[in-house]
C-alpha cells in the first residue's frame, strides 16, 4: 500500500491547534481498540493488519505529532508527556472513553504516562485491556542503534538529522527485522516519504529525546506498570534486537495481571514482518 492510499483511509483532526492524521474504522457496534504507534514511523505500520483487526474491533490509530502525516512544528518540545495530552484530547474529541489500548515501541511510553495519570484518577477513561508490544520502557536493557544515540545527543542530534537520508533510514529499519527480506524497498520508500513529509527531517532529532525521557521518568512509568490492575497482554517477538525479550519477561513479572505471548522468528515490527501471527495473538 502506498502513502497516498493510506492517507485516504483517514482524516485530519485539529488538536491543540495542530492537525493530527487519524484513521478511525468507525464501526459503532464493536469494542474499540486504540493504537499508539512507534518511532520513527507512523500509523502506516498497521496497514497490513487493519482489516483483520476490524473483524473484532473499531480501530483508531493516529500519527503522533511530528510523525507521518501529522503536523511537525519546529518550535515544540515533542515530550512524551505532550504526546499523551494529544492522544487523550483526540480520543475525547472522538467521544470515546472505554477501550483496549495497544502500544508499540515509542507508543508504550505514551501509554505508561496515560496509565500513571489513570492510577492517580487524574483522567476519566476506562482501559479494558492493555496490550504492550516491543517497547523499551526498561530503557536500561535497550540495545539502542548508533543512529538513535547520535540523534538524542544535544551536540550531534541536529547535524545527524540533516545528514540522514533514505539509504541510512532504510538500512536501520531493515536491521531491526529478523528476516531482512520481509520488508520491501517499496515499503521502506513509503516510510521515508512519511518521515520527511511536512519537512520532517527538521524535527527528527527532537523526536529522539524520548529516549532521555525514559530515563528521567523511569520511576513514574515503571511504577505505573507495577501499580496498574488493568489486564495486560504482553506480545513480544523473541528476536527483537532493540527491545530485547528479557524486557518482556521482566514486565511480565512486574505487571500484576499480565500474560506473556511470544512470537518466534520476528523482529521489532511484528505487525509488518509476521502480521498474521501477530494479529492472532492480539485478538486472542
Amino acid at each position: 500500500m502506498t502513502s497516498n492510499e493510506w492517507v485516504k483511509k483517514g482524516e485530519f483532526r485539529t488538536v491543540f491547534n495542530h492537525k493530527i492524521f487519524t484513521v478511525d474504522t468507525g464501526e459503532k457496534d464493536k469494542p474499540i481498540l486504540v493504537i499508539l504507534h512507534g518511532y520513527p514511523t507512523s500509523s502506516y505500520d498497521y496497514y497490513k493488519v487493519l482489516n483483520q483487526l476490524t473483524k473484532k474491533y473499531r480501530v483508531i490509530v493516529h500519527d503522533h505529532l511530528g510523525y507521518g502525516f501529522s503536523d511537525k512544528p519546529k518550535e515544540y518540545s515533542y515530550s512524551l508527556i505532550e504526546q499523551a495530552d494529544v492522544a487523550l484530547a483526540l480520543w475525547k474529541q472522538l467521544g470515546i472513553s472505554k477501550f483496549t489500548l495497544l502500544a508499540h515501541d515509542y507508543g508504550t511510553s505514551v501509554a505508561t504516562e496515560i496509565i500513571a495519570r489513570l492510577n492517580k484518577k487524574q483522567i476519566d477513561i476506562t482501559i479494558e485491556e492493555f496490550i504492550l508490544c516491543n517497547g523499551s520502557v526498561h530503557i536500561e536493557l535497550s540495545q539502542l542503534r548508533l543512529i538513535q544515540k547520535l540523534l538524542k545527543n544535544k551536540l550531534t542530534g541536529k547535524h545527524v538529522a540533516k545528514l540522514s537520508n533514505e539509504f541510512i533510514f532504510s538500512k536501520n529499519i531493515r536491521n531491526v527485522y529478523f528476516d531482512k527480506n520481509k520488508i520491501t524497498n517499496e515499503e521502506l520508500k513509503e516510510m521515508w516519504l512519511q518521515l520527511t513529509h511536512n519537512d520532517g527531517k527538521a524535527v527528527i532529532h527532537k523526536l529522539s529525546n524520548y529516549i532521555n525521557e525514559r530515563y528521567f521518568f523511569w520511576n513514574r512509568w515503571i511504577g505505573a506498570l507495577k501499580t496498574t490492575t488493568i489486564p495486560t497482554k504482553i506480545v513480544w517477538p523473541k528476536n527483537d534486537p532493540v527491545a530485547v525479550y528479557k524486557m518482556a519477561e521482566l514486565l511480565h513479572q512486574e505487571i500484576q495481571k499480565s500474560t506473556l505471548y511470544t512470537l518466534n522468528n520476528s523482529g521489532h515490527f511484528p505487525m509488518l514482518e509476521t502480521p498474521n501471527e501477530w494479529v492472532a495473538l492480539i485478538i486472542k
